[in-house]
């Protein structure tokens, strides 16, 4: 177990919070606004700026975020999109194709098009090739004595295992590595695409999902893009719209999360050697520091919703067409869920943390993701030894994801696995 956090500042007037800005959490998640957000107005009404247009509600507490994640009727995810900025119409019709910005009945119908490549036995089937592929990629590391984490560790297996799943060829998935990355870095000035000449992310990714799509239409075979390809709604096929929104969303949310929480976890444990320590001795551990990485840091900041109708969550009147944000950092922190939240605890048990959300949109790839993250930390702290941060992190500047662009760690060298 590691020592409760240090104490965080005070926050004198609620008017110092400010959600909306991506420098606000470029030195790490502001616990201590969630915290007076929790303790003085946990339903808050944040005001808008310039850049993301009207104001929004902030809620911070577990069974709150429960409640509007529960309710889909009420807070829509479609109506106005799942990211705070204000959208124009044309664009929100293009990010209601993605199944993250859909309702039911429609989401339903769309996530039983792929839920059947994330069963618990499907990812079962996966297990070898996952615990190999870790492996390969500590192989890849181990004999240099250091890493940068980020790129050569924590994004190698989730990308690697979702291109395998959507059948992304290997000399592609660097390409598609970069794409995300610009995709979710939209508020990084280092991840802007800048040879692309004025192209988004987002266009080049749908033009490779035709191209992708293309050759399995010639060629099918056993992977989540011939499905989807043969799949049909209402008793028509994909449109190109839905197909390329399918693989963006499929690329980017099953690489980019995982990766964060690795990456995010990693950090931790550095920060608190002792614990590393506990865990290189004792890995049947591992799966429970797991849950408690994805409490402690989770990949994403927040969701929004829209409310539908006239509603009200304790005791706050929320207006149709309201802006209403759940953020699970502050879930997750939440004294009256979690004894002692601030402390991280690798022995945490029930830790039933909201990570991976809840409701309509619970996370697809949740058993991936755990699996994933066992098989690397297992490869990680059984094989680098004496690991190190070799100088400060680099995080994403991002309100939207708690994530890291750059660690540099050093580690005692070791030899490939069966040398």
């Amino acid at each position: 177990m590691a020592p409760a956090a240090p104490t965080a500042p005070t926050v004198k007037d609620l008017a110092e919070i400010n959600l909306a800005d991506p420098d606000n959490f470029a030195e790490g998640v502001p616990h201590h606004w969630f915290r007076a957000l929790r303790e003085r107005a946990p339903v808050y009404w944040h005001p808008g700026t310039a850049t993301i247009g009207n104001g929004f509600w902030c809620v911070t507490r577990y069974e709150d975020v429960k409640e509007v994640s529960r309710n889909p009727t009420v807070y829509s995810s479609e109506k106005g999109g799942t990211n705070i900025p204000d959208m124009p119409e044309a664009g929100l019709q293009q990010v209601r194709a993605i199944m993250l910005n859909m309702d039911p009945p429609r989401h339903v119908q769309y996530r039983r098009l792929v839920q059947r490549g994330f069963t618990p036995r499907m990812i079962d089937n996966l297990k070898p090739a996952i615990f190999d592929r870790a492996k390969q990629i500590v192989d890849g590391v181990i004999t240099r004595g250091r890493a940068e984490f980020v790129s050569e560790v924590a994004a190698e297996l989730p990308l690697q295992m979702i291109c395998e799943m959507v059948g992304v060829p290997q000399e592609d998935r660097k390409r598609i590595f970069d794409l995300t990355n610009q995709l979710v870095g939209f508020d990084d000035p280092d991840l802007k695409d800048k040879q692309a000449a004025g192209m988004s992310a987002a266009i080049q990714m749908f033009m490779y999902a035709n191209q992708l799509a293309t050759r399995y239409r010639e060629q099918p075979a056993d992977n989540l893009t011939s499905v989807l390809l043969r799949a049909e709604v209402d008793g028509e096929r994909l449109s190109e719209l839905d197909f390329c929104s399918f693989f963006l969303l499929l690329c980017t949310a099953g690489s980019e999360t995982t990766r964060s929480v690795t990456a995010n976890g990693m950090r931790l444990l550095l920060e608190n050697p002792e614990v590393l320590e506990q865990l290189a001795n004792d890995p049947s551990l591992i799966p429970v520091a797991v849950e408690e990485f994805l409490r402690f840091d989770p990949a994403v900041n927040y969701f929004r919703r829209t409310a539908t109708q006239d509603t009200e969550l304790r005791g706050q009147k929320i207006r149709e067409g309201d802006k209403v944000t759940v953020w699970y950092p502050a879930a997750n922190r939440d004294p009256d869920f979690f004894p002692e939240p601030e402390r991280f605890d690798i022995r945490r048990t029930p830790n039933d943390h909201l990570s991976f959300g809840i409701g309509e949109h619970f996370c697809l790839g949740t058993n991936l993701a755990r699996l994933e993250l066992i098989a690397i930390f297992e490869q990680v702290l059984g094989r680098m030894k004496n690991p190190q941060l070799d100088g400060p992190p680099r995080r994403l500047r991002s309100n939207f994801l708690n994530s890291m662009k750059e660690m540099n760690i050093t580690f005692t060298p070791g030899p490939p696995a069966g040398a």
